[in-house]
């Protein structure tokens, strides 16, 4: 096997995220779904934005996240995603590069435009998300950098993007050049609704030994294997995959790797504002000590420092020295 160009390599959406502070009535008025992740035209979208008040523009996306939070490590990676040909989309490229990200996927003439994700943030810091996913649903098998995914360590997929048929597609392609190449393969759950719609899928991903990483917080390991109760749940699954990272709110969170069972505790925090990224960044500093050989405690520590500072602040992108705050967190 020769020696990787990139530590992780994703596919996920190519979304702008629009964060913006809001109140709880502003919530009710709209008749958003409060705290949750909900998929929208482009109409509502635009109703959206306009109820907004002033807002943040950044490149976002749950595995784009967590590959920000990768690099700020210092870890070699890599991003594929659907943009549009339009200004959002040169702000995604613009944005994802400039933190150290390779990303060559050719933008998208036409309708529709690039993804974006409006994210209403409440005083108690929950984060109400509303998706239009636009270009990014529109990722062809074609277009597939199947060299660079043969060059990554690990291969990360969102399971977000499973959803639309194209880049559901792409992702099968890109396992099956991972595994031929024997690279690993990372998968995040990412939200309920998803494993509602495609749980077969992922079940049988899992029960065929193409995932080498599954990433699930409570909710959805429950939505996955049926066990409400989280033991059970993990029992359900420890044996299919080789590593399991199960994350617990403010509970901390457990990973069982090769029949090794750590827990690490949530960081302390004197104030959550916005729990935007906190499982992309959680994701992040697991990987991150996973591609570097470290212990598994370790890997779950680092996962809870990088989530832990970005729920102290607005927003998907680490604010701090993230190699230096490892550093001084773990000594």
């Amino acid at each position: 096997m020769t020696e990787p160009r990139y530590d992780v390599i994703a596919i996920g959406n190519a979304i702008v995220d629009v964060m913006s502070p809001a109140s709880d009535d502003l919530i009710e008025e709209l008749q958003l779904n409060r705290g949750g992740m909900t998929l929208v035209d482009a109409d509502r979208a635009k109703e959206l934005y306009d109820a907004m008040g002033p807002a943040r523009e950044i490149s976002g996306g749950s595995a784009a996240n967590t590959l920000a939070g990768l690099s700020a490590m210092g870890a070699q990676c890599a991003f594929i995603g659907q943009v549009a040909d339009d200004q959002l989309g040169e702000v995604f490229a613009h944005d994802i590069r400039a933190v150290g990200i390779d990303f060559d996927t050719p933008p998208r003439a036409g309708d529709p435009s690039t993804a974006r994700c409006l994210i209403f943030v409440t005083p108690d810091a929950q984060r109400t998300m509303n998706t239009f996913l636009g270009a990014s649903q529109f990722l062809p098998p074609e277009v597939l950098n199947t060299e660079a995914v043969q060059a990554a360590s690990v291969l990360y997929l969102e399971g977000y993007l499973w959803d639309p048929e194209e880049p559901r597609a792409a992702m099968r392609r890109a396992i099956e050049a991972a595994r031929a190449a024997g690279r690993q393969v990372a998968f995040t759950l990412s939200e309920v609704f998803v494993i509602d719609r495609h749980g077969d899928d992922f079940r049988a991903l899992i029960n065929g030994g193409l995932i080498d990483i599954l990433f699930a917080n409570h909710l959805e390991l429950a939505a996955l294997t049926g066990e409400d109760e989280i033991e059970a749940g993990i029992a359900a699954l420890k044996g299919k995959v080789p590593t399991l990272v199960v994350t617990r709110s403010s509970e901390g969170a457990v990973a069982i790797r090769n029949g090794e069972r750590a827990e690490v505790p949530a960081e302390p925090i004197d104030e959550v504002v916005d729990t935007t990224g906190a499982g992309d960044l959680f994701a992040a500093g697991f990987l991150y000590g996973h591609v570097k050989d470290e212990p598994l405690e370790t890997c779950l520590r680092r996962g809870a420092i990088a989530a832990c500072e970005i729920i102290s602040h607005y927003g998907a992108r680490t604010e701090v020295d993230l190699k230096a705050l490892m550093a001084e967190k773990l000594g």
